[in-house]
Formats: C-alpha cells, structure tokens, sequence
C-alpha cells in the first residue's frame, strides 16, 4: 500500500536536458501514487530527448514547453502561486550555473528565478558526465546554492557520471520539502533490526527481527525534517547509516556516536538486540550429536543511553506479555515503550500498545502508518516539548 504523504500538495517538476529525463515518467507516477498534484516544465533541450507528451500522459495535465501569455511561471511559482515545490529533475550543470548565476532563459530557468525570489522550496537533482559535477565552478554553484537553503540532491557516481539517485530517495526528499518540518533541528538516533552473534566460525545466533519498523521510524524522522542516524546492519536512503552486526557492535556505535554528537534529541531502540552473547567456538561445531552452548548476558544498551545522555527515548519491548517489562522501562526514564508479541516480528503491518506514564494507547496498521502514530504522539509528549 502506497500512502498518499503528498495529499494535497503540487509539485511542478521542472525538466532539462540530459538523458536521465527518460526516468521522469516513473518518477511522476510515483509522487502521484503519494497523492501530489505533478505539473511539468521543459526546456528545449529535454523535449529534444523526451516526448513533453509522455509527460502530459504521465501528469494528467498540459506541459509547460513555453512562458506565454499566461505567464505560468508565476501562475504556478510566483508570489501567489499555486505550487508547494518546484522540483528540477534532472538538473544538467548548465541548468545549475544558470540558477546560481540568476540567468533565466529557458522555462526552467524562469520558474526556478520565480521560485527562488518568492520563497517556495526549490530541489536540484544534478545529473551530467562526473567530470562535468567535479568542474570548480558546478562544486562552487553547488555550495551557494546550498546556501541559499536549496536541496541539491547528491548523484549517485557510477560509470563515470553523476546520475539522479533512485526514485525513493528523490520522493523522500520532496515529502521532506513540502510537511512543513516539525522536527528540523532534531537529532534522532535509532537502533534497528536484528543483531547476529556468532555461534562457531559456520553459524550465527539471531531473532525473527526484519527491520522493517526501524526502517520505517527512519524515513519518518526525515521526511519531518530530522537529522537521522540509523545504527544496523542494512542500509537505508536519506539517512545516515552506522553498520552494526552483533550487540557489541552496536552498543560501540552508539555510543561512540552520542560521545562524538555531545547526545541525540531523540533516541529510538527499534532493535531487536541480543539480550545473550553466545561464548563463540573456534571452527565449527560437529554435527551429529547434542551440543552445549553458553550464553553471556549483555549489557542492556538503552539503560546506558538514558542514563548517561537523557535522551527522549522510544523502547520496544516484545513479549507474551511485555507490560511489566515495559513498566520497568518507563520508570528508568523511558518515555514510551512500543509493546507487540512475537507473532507480530517480520510482518508487514504490526499490533502494538503504546505505554506511556498513565496512558495506554494501541496502535496497528502499516510499519509506515504506525511511525506516523508513534511521531505525532511524540510531538505531543511533555518530554519532548520541554
């Protein structure tokens, strides 16, 4: 299920001359499976590449191929224009100079002059030969532009060019333009998925853990404007990943992350961290026969985090029946416990109950929807307020 975060928003997705705007028609289909209203601009030089009547196809609407009588440009990106994001995708580094340098001789390049002087979010996403994004004037329009508080996407290097990152990172970046960024200044660091200790040189000792409800905490906490840090063994867009394998592992990057950062705002411990170490055998263990192993208990890492950094802190706790657990949890300085039973790891959609001091609350759906939940109830802890 594709939830729809771009409800009611437009977004005018603006259109230049390089061969990466062959991948424009998926990428509009996907914000409009997000809900958005996707109008289209071209310059000359990306009709020549693109057919603009793939793109009306692919918006629903007329593309922009010339500023007319109607001056669409402020229609859609003046100072009562009806769009909520001007998005450049691909942006060639001739489009990017000529926006730093406020030269506007193409469509594009008037709405972005437009979008730029009435303050409505502007994204870049470069797309050109690496040579040409490494070029001393493209790194300097780079860093004004970057300055003027415009997003300009990094490319993806491979093959000797810089190309557009993937349609999800693209789709993150323009939620987090247009929901208005209630946690912009926040930290949040967030544990996620399972750790794997070794057993012998051969096997491993794990949980049923996917990830997914980390991941989708994650995406949340950017798409509402926070700068994120993910500590696991995977690696998720828009974010900042700290790999992890086993719980010593991940207790060493976490805490090495909140001793470098001087703390976090926000600490989640989405993971499913092992509670044993096993006392790991050189080789492998035959097979055949019964065999014996030892387990070492670990220090739990979210005790650390809230005493020694007193973050807003979000716990999981997973069991038959995981309340008094969980108590434990909040009287220890946790401020909400996520409760769920086993059966719930893995899945797509989850159960839980939400413990907070004197409040109980449940909540199921999508790992997506129930990250929404978990935010918006964050928003509106006293904890997190003060």
């Amino acid at each position: 299920m594709t939830h729809r975060t771009l409800a009611g928003k437009q977004i005018v997705i603006g259109v230049t001359g390089s061969i990466a705007a062959v991948e424009l028609v998926k990428l509009i289909h996907e914000l409009r499976r997000r809900g958005a209203d996707v109008r289209a601009v071209m310059s000359g030089a990306a009709a020549g590449i693109i057919s603009p009547d793939a793109l009306s196809y692919a918006t629903g609407h007329e593309t922009i191929i010339r500023i007319s009588g109607l001056v669409e440009h402020v229609t859609f990106c003046g100072d009562e224009g009806t769009a909520d994001l001007l998005l450049v995708a691909p942006c060639t580094a001739n489009t990017l100079s000529k926006i730093a340098c406020g030269i506007d001789d193409t469509p594009v390049t008037t709405f972005a002059t437009t979008a730029l002087g009435s303050c409505i979010p502007v994204i870049l996403v470069p797309a050109m030969h690496h040579s040409m994004y490494r070029h001393p004037a493209i790194v300097g329009n780079i860093r004004r532009l970057r300055e003027w508080g415009i997003d300009v996407l990094d490319p993806r290097v491979e093959e000797g060019k810089a190309k557009m990152p993937g349609l999800e990172e693209i789709v993150l970046w323009c939620e987090r333009a247009v929901l208005g960024q209630p946690l912009s200044g926040k930290r949040v660091l967030i544990t996620s998925g399972p750790c794997r200790e070794p057993v012998d040189d051969v096997r491993i000792l794990t949980t049923r853990s996917s990830g997914q409800m980390g991941r989708a905490l994650a995406l949340e906490a950017f798409r509402l404007g926070a700068d994120v840090t993910v500590v696991h063994s995977d690696t998720f867009p828009c974010v900042k990943n700290l790999p992890a394998t086993t719980a010593a592992d991940m207790r060493k990057a976490v805490l090495t992350h909140l001793r470098k950062e001087k703390g976090t705002d926000i600490y989640i411990s989405a993971a499913a961290v092992s509670d044993f170490s096993p006392a790991a055998k050189a080789g492998k263990i035959k097979s055949g026969k019964p065999a014996t192993i030892d387990l070492v208990p670990l220090p739990k890492i979210i005790t650390e985090v809230v005493e020694k950094f007193h973050p807003f802190t979000i716990g999981f706790k997973i069991e038959k029946d995981p309340e008094k657990g969980a108590r434990t949890l909040l009287a220890s300085g946790v401020a909400m416990v996520m409760m769920n039973r086993p059966d719930t790891m893995g899945a797509a959609t989850g159960r839980y109950v939400v413990l907070e001091k004197g409040k109980k609350t449940p909540l199921s759906g999508t790992k997506e929807e129930i990250a929404q939940a978990v935010f918006r109830m964050a928003s509106d802890h006293p904890g997190l307020r003060g």
